[in-house]
């Protein structure tokens, strides 16, 4: 099987190298701009999009007009539109909101997008950029498969290469053999179904009241001033500090859950409309909205949209497999006899059915009716709701034994 991977390095700029890169990050975010405010004007007057091919010739007319643009690689420039064309095709297919400008010290980066463009040097942990010449590079590990593109990013004041690889494997096979479902929480970060649970870290709460304190800081100071300068440094080393132990333990728990089962059923839930604000309007303002934005700001620290991407390809190397199911009435639902009520949960950790008096954790439950849906899906390539509705995308497998469909079909009787 093809697997592509990225592997990511600090890099070691000397000053005139950080300058020249900071050069092209800014003329890269000025082409995407520029060409941003041509769609939006465009669009007003009821114009067709303008695609990459005809945005790209007005490269040279810009050059021509901002003559500092020839000093950016030509290739970063073309990818930056082509990154303003991804954008508007996200927000027309609703994959994501409409367009915003870039502005400066946010998202900083560049890409050369073919392996042509730069050399790399394992053995002496340095790359050669266009522009830039040789850089040293913190050589913390091989690069495995053959060089694709490479992204230079700024992140808390540091420079990084990301570099993207391709490579033959044989197809994994799971060397793990049993399933597990997955509830996902506040109180527990993850719940699964045999019982055990991963509990929170908490990354940006830890650390909310120094941030605060520092951007008060920062907020006293003159705007774009030195002290203004240092104080946004120290802001950004903490949010840096944060997204990192974030990250760290992400990894460390999806790669555990990925190397212990072979298939993991996990709540399709939408994490960014569970997170949206609920202000409202001046005319109809919302409820709760404190407490509801208390919420959001958990569900946003744990990081559910990241875990549940790091699972699902960590799991598609080790050869198991994601099977996401719907999150409603997970844990209103009793295991043991199939009853549905919302009396069924009596607080927030306790579960006891009134109808067979069956109890448990909350949190338990919600774990193992995820991994019951799971079965349905793989088994009956139904919604995993539990209801008689099948799914149409993908009909069961033709493979599938009489007693299995037999099996399932009666769980609905």
């Amino acid at each position: 099987m093809n697997r592509l991977q990225t592997f990511k390095f600090e890099l070691m700029p000397d000053g005139e190298q950080q300058r020249d890169m900071r050069r092209f990050a800014g003329a890269r975010r000025f082409v995407y701009n520029k060409a941003l405010e041509i769609q939006k004007t465009n669009y007003a007057a009821g114009g067709k999009f303008i695609g990459y091919v005809s945005m790209a010739n007005r490269i040279a007319e810009w050059k021509k007009e901002f003559e500092w643009l020839r000093q950016s690689p030509s290739h970063t420039l073309q990818q930056s539109l082509k990154d303003a064309e991804r954008a508007y095709k996200n927000f027309f297919e609703k994959r994501a909101d409409f367009p915003r400008f870039k502005k400066k010290g946010s998202g900083d980066s560049f890409r050369f997008p073919d392996a042509k463009q730069f050399v790399i040097d394992q053995g002496n942990g340095r790359i050669k950029f266009p522009k830039l010449g040789w850089m040293r590079y913190r050589n913390s590990r091989d690069i495995l498969g053959t060089a694709k593109n490479i992204t230079v990013s700024q992140t808390g004041g540091k420079w990084f290469a990301s570099l993207q690889t391709e490579r033959e494997v044989e197809q994994p096979i799971a060397a793990a053999t049993s399933a597990i479902g997955i509830d996902m929480g506040i109180t527990r970060f993850a719940t699964l179904s045999d019982g055990s649970f991963i509990a929170p870290l908490g990354s940006f709460k830890k650390h909310e009241q120094r941030l605060a304190k520092y951007q008060r800081r920062m907020s006293r100071k003159v705007k774009f001033s030195s002290n203004w300068n240092k104080a946004k440094r120290k802001v950004q080393k903490i949010h840096t500090h944060i997204g990192n132990a974030r990250n760290d333990f992400l990894h460390k728990a999806t790669t555990a859950i990925s190397k212990n089962h072979a298939m993991v059923a996990i709540e399709d839930l939408q994490v960014g409309n569970m997170s949206k604000s609920s202000k409202g309007t001046a005319e109809a303002p919302g409820k709760n909205v404190a407490a509801k934005s208390g919420l959001n700001k958990a569900i946003l620290d744990q990081g559910w949209g990241e875990f549940r991407r790091q699972l699902e390809y960590k799991l598609n190397w080790n050869g198991g497999m994601l099977i996401p199911v719907p999150a409603h009435y997970t844990s209103q639902t009793c295991p043991a006899c199939g009853h549905v009520a919302k009396e069924n949960r009596l607080t927030q950790a306790k579960f006891a059915c009134v109808d067979c008096g069956h109890e448990e954790n909350a949190d338990v439950v919600g774990a193992m009716n995820v991994l019951a849906r799971g079965y349905r899906v793989t088994a009956c390539g139904e919604d995993g709701s539990g209801l008689v509705r099948k799914r149409r995308a993908k009909p069961a497998s033709v493979k599938q034994e009489p007693t299995e469909v037999t099996r399932c079909e009666a769980t609905h009787v």
